[in-house]
């Protein structure tokens, strides 16, 4: 049985869950998800705890058990604490800049690039060289902060571009030269 799949999923204060069927709605203080699950998954809620079961051992029910368990868990999270991700900017002249809501980079192009946030998700900008994206939902945060990271992928010679804090860019070692040549 999947260990992510049995554990139950502990209600906090001031959320509130509702299931409908196969579709699960999450409203807490930062606000409001909706998640339709996989039809065979059951849920059961026993007063503040959910638990999420499946009909067989069949190997798509083990999958689907330990996601559903975990996209709910997230949803609950999303709604309490937030999710945030935050990329680094490297590279001389290179610079973040928050413009109302959006987000304003110069990363070594002719022109800045502007970048609209989604609704849901806000951008921070702690430091010239730092970028921070917040937001409820976990997919939403990660997929943002990709097309955030894909406007100026960090390079393997210099490493220079917008890489998320926690990555290791593997270096190159550049042209080894004429040294062999008389």
């Amino acid at each position: 049985m999947s260990r992510i799949g049995r554990k139950p999923i502990v209600i906090p204060q001031g959320v509130q869950i509702e299931i409908n069927g196969n579709t699960v709605k999450v409203n807490g203080p930062k606000g409001k998800l909706a998640q339709t699950v996989h039809p065979d998954m059951k849920l059961s809620m026993d007063g503040d705890l959910i638990k999420v079961d499946r009909p067989s051992d069949d190997k798509q029910h083990r999958s689907l058990h330990g996601l559903t368990r975990t996209l709910i868990s997230n949803m609950v999270q999303g709604v309490t604490t937030g999710f945030s991700k935050s990329l680094d900017i490297n590279g001389v002249g290179y610079r973040a800049a928050k413009q109302g809501k959006n987000l304003l980079l110069t990363i070594g192009y002719s022109h800045p690039v502007e970048l609209v946030p989604l609704d849901g998700i806000e951008f921070e900008v702690p430091a010239p060289t730092k970028i921070v994206v917040k937001g409820i939902d976990k997919q939403l945060v990660g997929q943002v902060a990709a097309e955030v990271r894909a406007v100026r992928e960090p390079e393997p010679y210099k490493g220079k571009g917008i890489k998320y804090d926690n990555e290791v860019v593997r270096r190159k070692a550049g042209k080894a030269g004429k040294a062999g040549k008389k």
